[in-house]
């Protein structure tokens, strides 16, 4: 059966932690070499990855290429504007080629439908790069950024501040998966799909909402932010005007337990959802957290590849 890689409970939580432990063993392994470098086993050995960008990116069309890259495999990139799929070649058809041409379909794109009808016709696995429902690899990266700093992901205290964005959604879902709390402080009418927020609790997570952005950031060890208007979103000055009070600075920093870390899946909007202050202190994780996109979706490939 064809592992897809729509979102993280297409794997489960038992996968999930596999994944982060094989993406700690081999980040380990090759410490001090070259990046170019492929691991010592190349387990990808002659496998290609196809990846599909129809929103722009930089961290997840270089992690994805250096994924390979230290796999031993390879990839092609495919812009949306210069392939049939941007002439209209339908999606179920751009499916059945590429599962003919390549091992692995990554794919960044607007409507969550449409990575769901590429994985239904493709017999591939095809993963999700982003979409406006959620974003799995990035939290799958969050993850093994945590876990490193020695946090456990059972009983971690964790906030969100700011739009109840694609992020959050794969966060919650992981919090359904690894038992964990956040806390999501933001405004009134920028809460997060539902349907996620249902499935993590009843899976045993604790999933709270508050309006007061220091109460949601009391207690937690790791405090996460993105930018109050996400990419193709529809926004303005309104939405804005409405986050301001959940920027995360160095008085927000300061509520919540000592050592905190500070996350943020870039890019950032400096001035706006993060002071300067924030993320270049010492509590910031972004650049290990960007970094970790490559060792997570090696990881992610080998399972989608059966290898995990």
């Amino acid at each position: 059966m064809t592992r897809h890689f729509l979102d993280l409970s297409d794997a489960g939580g038992d996968a999930v932690a596999a994944m982060l432990n094989d993406a700690l063993d081999r980040k380990a392994a090759r410490a001090t070499w070259p990046k170019g470098r492929p691991d010592a086993d190349a387990p990808l050995a002659g496998h290609v990855l196809a990846m599909i960008f129809e929103k722009n990116s930089t961290r997840t069309r270089v992690s994805f290429d250096m994924a390979m890259r230290q796999l031993g495999g390879s990839a092609i990139i495919l812009e949306a504007g210069s392939t049939q799929l941007g002439r209209g070649e339908t999606v179920a058809d751009t499916a059945r080629v590429l599962s003919r041409m390549v091992d692995a379909i990554m794919i960044r794109t607007d409507d969550h439908a449409k990575i769901e009808e590429l994985a239904h016709y493709a017999s591939v696995p095809v993963i999700n790069g982003l979409t406006d429902q959620s974003h799995p690899c990035q939290i799958m990266a969050d993850l093994l950024t945590i876990v490193e700093r020695g946090i456990a992901l059972p009983g971690l205290q964790m906030a969100w501040l700011g739009d109840g964005n694609n992020v959050l959604n794969s966060l919650i879902e992981a919090a359904g998966l690894m038992k964990f709390t956040i806390r999501v402080g933001g405004p009134e009418g920028y809460e997060p799909d539902a349907r996620f927020v249902e499935r993590a609790r009843a899976a045993g997570a604790d999933i709270r909402f508050t309006r007061d952005p220091r109460e949601a950031v009391a207690g937690a060890q790791v405090v996460v932010t993105d930018c109050w208007v996400s990419m193709g979103q529809a926004g303005g000055e309104a939405q804005v005007a409405a986050m301001q009070p959940y920027q995360v600075d160095e008085a927000l920093m300061a509520a919540a337990v000592p050592g905190a870390a500070f996350m943020h899946c870039l890019p950032a909007h400096r001035g706006e959802e993060v002071t300067d202050a924030v993320i270049d202190s010492p509590a910031s994780a972004v650049w290990d957290e960007a970094e970790n996109r490559i060792h997570a979706q090696k990881s992610v490939l080998r399972w989608a590849l059966g290898q995990l």
